[in-house]
């Protein structure tokens, strides 16, 4: 099975050309000249990054999403490349409602219709790894129900065994294969392909977010509903909304786009910069808006998460390389630990400063802030930064995000609605609020630590005594022991001189 399974991975990509890419790479072209003289009738015309999105469309869901993945790694791949990538979609035909009903079946332990009041028997949407379809539960609740493709871990084993050996291969044979890192690329997508077949994963990823916004007027979450849930289904609330995308169906129920675009952007550094915890798979298809006018997210499948340092770290970069202070983007690299930290300062910020400062040259409205943070990470690069997997959901998802607010609103200026946020971030880090919010923070600690404080200061005088007599006491067990070993070695020389003497007493007589 495999090995039809390979077979059809070479037809497609000699199909589609693929192995001119490799070719291509070879610096001496005694490769391309030999593959020409044996495939002389083949000349792809088509640009490389179509090729390479056709070619993946044609092998199927897994290679899609692997396309997807790889269209988010622009520290890694060319930029055509990932652009062309980007534009594939996970469209994947629904499987059959009979396969749907078994898996439900098996999962309660009894018909659907016993689970559910209605069952809606035709799926509403339909991916690689999972479809939905909208039921009722006994109280009346309306509900989206989420099911895992039957037989999809077997498929993905199946297909990642066949990338894994794909990626060995090309780190031998392909000069490229050093930078772009296949091994790695495909271990850190299985990781993330393995995370979206638990749907208790994605359960618990939507009830933090759900959590953190909650009472919020820019996002609402939908509920999860743990009793019906498992590894292979999710029941959540059912949403009802327009999608992101359907601009004109929006104006006429009199939304601001314009305020919707500034709100996403709110929701984005909301997520990043309070909670460390952000929906990183934001495409149109997953947002829809309410009737308040409020987002509605949807799919939790990618998430990411970001510690103290790394938001530090990107607060210090947008404030800094929006105030062409290179010196500073610079410093907060090395202060990260994120390049090595004998890096001449000086030569690091003269290289931000060269790929940079002609971003400036254009109004800040038209500056992007996912291509300014690739452009960070692809300078870093060069002075042994190594790749950070949150850094890099992070820059995908800004781009979602950019995008999708420049689609409602043209004239959004990021940067303008982004920099009071960020400011106010820092001062809350930094300022006299990070004092106040330090001292709340610890006070419940200091309440159980007070009334011991007499004891403890009573013990900590006493420590110095207590630590003389405890040396005194090994002293004496060492005084002790020595003259045990002199004793025995008086005893021991005595002997042995006895024994000499008879032997001497013994051969002279």
């Amino acid at each position: 099975m495999r090995l039809f399974r390979l077979a059809k991975i070479i037809t497609v990509g000699l199909r589609f050309g693929l192995d001119q890419m490799v070719l291509d790479a070879d610096p001496s072209g005694r490769l391309m000249r030999l593959w020409h003289a044996v495939f002389f009738w083949r000349h792809p015309t088509e640009p490389r990054g179509v090729r390479l999105r056709c070619a993946l469309e044609s092998l199927g869901p897994i290679f899609v999403k692997f396309g997807q993945m790889l269209s988010t790694r622009r520290d890694l791949l060319p930029t055509d490349l990932a652009d062309e990538l980007a534009l594939l979609q996970d469209r994947v035909p629904p499987f059959p409602t009979e396969e749907a009903l078994r898996v439900l079946e098996n999962f309660y332990g009894r018909p659907v219709d016993d689970v559910f009041v209605d069952f809606e028997r035709t799926p509403v949407a339909s991916a690689s790894v999972a479809q939905v379809h909208f039921a009722k539960l006994p109280n009346g609740t309306d509900v989206a129900v989420k099911i895992l493709r039957p037989g999809i871990q077997r498929v993905i084993a199946h297909d990642l065994a066949l990338m894994e050996s794909a990626a060995a291969l090309l780190d031998r044979l392909w000069p490229e294969a050093r930078r772009l890192k296949p091994r790695e690329v495909v271990a850190e997508f299985s990781k993330y392909l393995n995370d979206e077949l638990d749907l208790m994963r994605e359960a618990a990823n939507c009830s933090q977010l759900r959590r953190n916004f909650t009472d919020s007027k820019l996002l609402v979450v939908p509920e999860v509903y743990w009793d019906w849930c498992g590894k292979t289904v999710m029941v959540m609330e059912r949403m009802r909304g327009v999608p992101i995308s359907q601009l004109a169906t929006l104006r006429e129920q009199g939304v601001d786009l314009k305020q919707l675009s500034r709100a996403g952007v709110e929701i984005f550094f909301t997520q990043v910069f309070r909670d460390g915890f952000f929906h990183a798979d934001m495409h149109p298809g997953n947002i829809f808006v309410h009737q308040d006018g409020r987002y509605i997210a949807l799919d939790f499948g990618i998430v990411g998460t970001l510690t103290e340092v790394d938001k530090n770290y990107l607060a210090q970069n947008f404030l800094a390389f929006f105030k062409r202070d290179y010196n500073r983007v610079a410093r907060a690299h090395i202060e990260a630990g994120w390049v090595p930290p004998q890096t001449r300062v000086d030569e690091f910020e003269g290289a931000i400063r060269a790929v940079c400062e002609p971003i400036f040259d254009r109004p800040l409205k038209d500056i992007s802030f996912g291509k300014t943070l690739l452009r960070l990470f692809q300078t870093a690069r060069r002075f042994e930064m190594e790749v950070q997997p949150q850094l890099v959901l992070l820059q995908k998802t800004l781009l979602n995000i950019e995008g999708l607010g420049r689609q409602l609103d043209p004239e959004l200026d990021l940067w303008k609605t982004a920099k009071p946020f960020l400011e106010r971030w820092m001062d809350e880090r930094m300022g006299w609020r990070a004092v106040l919010r330090g001292v709340r923070e610890e006070a419940p600690a200091w309440a159980g630590t007070l009334p011991q404080l007499p004891r403890l200061v009573h013990q900590a005088l006493l420590a110095p005594e207590r630590q003389l007599s405890e040396q005194r006491e090994v002293l004496r067990r060492v005084d002790a022991a020595q003259r045990r070993q002199g004793r025995v070695l008086a005893v021991v020389s005595v002997l042995l001189a006895g024994l000499v003497a008879l032997e001497f007493y013994r051969m002279t007589g």
